[in-house]
């Protein structure tokens, strides 16, 4: 390709390999927004406009040697062979990327080494990463589908013998599911109104310490995804976590403790069980225990799993969204429009897989006790999610307002919903633990009551950079909704959130649901 060429995302992508850039570098060096980037890599096929063409041009033109070359390789669907001095290369940009250097910080740390190992450590891997083999296991890992890991998990934890269990439930007669999602009687049907009387979360005054050390495996599999974040220009910012360190669940009410931790001490511990185990399904090795290293050691047992005080232990909030719409030609009935969302490949959490809308981490913004409310994480996924808020999105930037939800600055969609009390109903439907990867999930579902909504914003609902489509279903579809039941393709948390959604929205749905009856069972 030469500069006279018509850039497309996918060429735009390799120059961004070859120069070795996050998102957020890429954006900065042509001078374009961070979603602009992350939309070439959801569409592939995508034609940047005029301008962005002639930037694009531009950074190929002033890029170094060794970057040109490894550009035209990419293109051509040649092998990545690296310079000499790569490694020197990778080292001084990793110094140049705030998370990252966070990132490597804690990896000195908790890995006792000196500092600076890190870095050294992850720039060797990031210089001899081959991108094609890490697409490759991207796409051996999508086959690995939600009931292949249900079944492995099963198999690794076995029973429990304290009334908690793995959440499997009956959608009518012939279909059922089971998942990953550690839970017990008292966490579900909980009909828990997410406002602050129910929603009742509090912030510990100090957050005890994860108690996390790592061995040479576990250091070196944390340096090793790190080189691979970067190599892939995944999204990664060092934001606050909200840590679960108790539980407290039952019906009507929300309550328990959580601490604050850091993302990027998730990212390389936690979070590295999921790809653990997919890759051992993929390539056909044993998921039992003593044959999964990092699950062995960071959460070998189910006491392990229900003991999230001893543990990291992050998360967050799925809800299901039904929006009342009005008959019209094509309905002959009023229904509530369903939301379910395929998630980008470039996503840390359930990437590739299907989910509810919105989901996200449990974290705060800026008032650290308020938004320890489950409700509060929902409210500002809804407006990033679906109303298209960049500025409570913190993979974009910084967040610099004294107060991003206050009502001045809400979407048009979002404060017509708040100006009357009976538009908008969130409520909690279940809680538990996702044995995936230890997180805690507060499934949940949200109704838009009032039918003027879809009317008058159904056409501002669309999806960030999070989700690479989103596919809407009819509460009155059984059929169809059946069949979304049955797909592999889910997440584990999404399910579960989908089947306690559907369950309530029945039982509160009136004449605008036609669905059967959904049973779930503890297993």
């Amino acid at each position: 390709m030469s500069v006279n060429d018509e850039w497309t995302g996918q060429s735009a992508r390799c120059l961004q390999a070859a120069l070795r850039m996050t998102h957020e570098a890429f954006a900065e060096h042509l001078g374009i927004g961070v979603r602009t980037v992350a939309s070439w890599h959801q569409k592939p096929d995508t034609k940047p406009r005029s301008g962005v063409q002639r930037e694009l041009d531009t950074a190929l033109a002033n890029a170094p040697a060794d970057a040109a070359d490894r550009f035209h390789e990419l293109i051509n669907g040649g092998p990545l062979d690296l310079p000499d001095g790569a490694s020197k290369d990778a080292e001084l940009r990793l110094s140049e990327d705030a998370t990252i250097v966070a990132a490597l910080d804690w990896l000195d740390a908790r890995a006792g080494w000196d500092p600076g190992t890190a870095r050294r450590e992850v720039a060797a891997r990031l210089a001899a990463l081959d991108l094609h083999a890490l697409q490759d296991r991207g796409v051996l890992r999508g086959r690995v589908n939600q009931r292949d890991t249900a079944s492995a998990l099963a198999n690794y934890y076995g029973a429990s013998t304290t009334g908690h269990g793995r959440y499997s439930a009956t959608f009518g007669t012939n279909s059922a599911a089971s998942t990953t999602v550690l839970t017990h009687p008292d966490w579900l049907d909980l009909d828990c109104p997410l406002f602050p009387k129910h929603d009742k979360l509090k912030l510990a005054g100090v957050t005890p310490a994860d108690n996390i050390t790592m061995d040479e495996a576990s250091a070196d599999r944390a340096a090793q995804r790190l080189a691979e974040t970067l190599a892939l220009g995944h999204r990664m910012v060092n934001m606050p976590l909200f840590r679960l360190l108790d539980v407290d669940m039952r019906k009507h009410q929300l309550a328990g403790t959580v601490g604050v931790t850091d993302f990027v001490g998730y990212v390389v511990t936690m979070d590295l069980l999921e790809g653990e185990l997919v890759d051992a399904l993929t390539t056909d090795k044993p998921t039992s225990p003593g044959a999964l290293p990092l699950r062995d050691t960071y959460m070998p047992n189910l006491t392990a799993a229900l003991n999230v005080g001893d543990r990291m232990c992050a998360g967050g909030a799925l809800a299901l969204t039904a929006i009342a719409r009005p008959a019209d030609a094509f309905r002959s009935e009023p229904d509530y429009l369903l939301l379910v969302q395929e998630r980008s490949g470039h996503v840390i959490n359930a990437a590739r897989r299907l989910a509810v809308i919105p989901k996200g981490f449990h974290q705060p913004l800026t008032d650290f006790r308020a938004d320890t409310r489950v409700g509060a994480t929902l409210r500002r996924e809804m407006e990033e999610e679906l109303f298209g808020r960049d500025d409570v999105d913190n993979t974009v930037g910084e967040q610099r307002h004294a107060d991003p939800m206050h009502p001045s600055r809400l979407s048009e969609p979002m404060r017509w919903l708040l100006a009357e009390p009976d538009r908008l109903r969130m409520e909690c439907t279940g809680f538990g633990l996702n044995l995936v990867s230890g997180n805690f999930e507060f499934a949940s579902l949200i109704v838009i009551e009032d039918e003027e909504f879809w009317t008058h914003y159904g056409g501002d609902v669309q999806a960030n950079w999070e989700a690479s489509r989103l596919h809407q279903y009819s509460s009155r579809d059984a059929e169809l909704l059946d069949e979304l039941v049955n797909d592999v393709a889910w997440s584990n948390e999404g399910l579960f959130a989908l089947l306690q959604g559907l369950r309530r929205l029945r039982e509160i749905g009136g004449t605008r649901v036609d669905l059967p009856e959904i049973e779930w069972e503890i297993r």
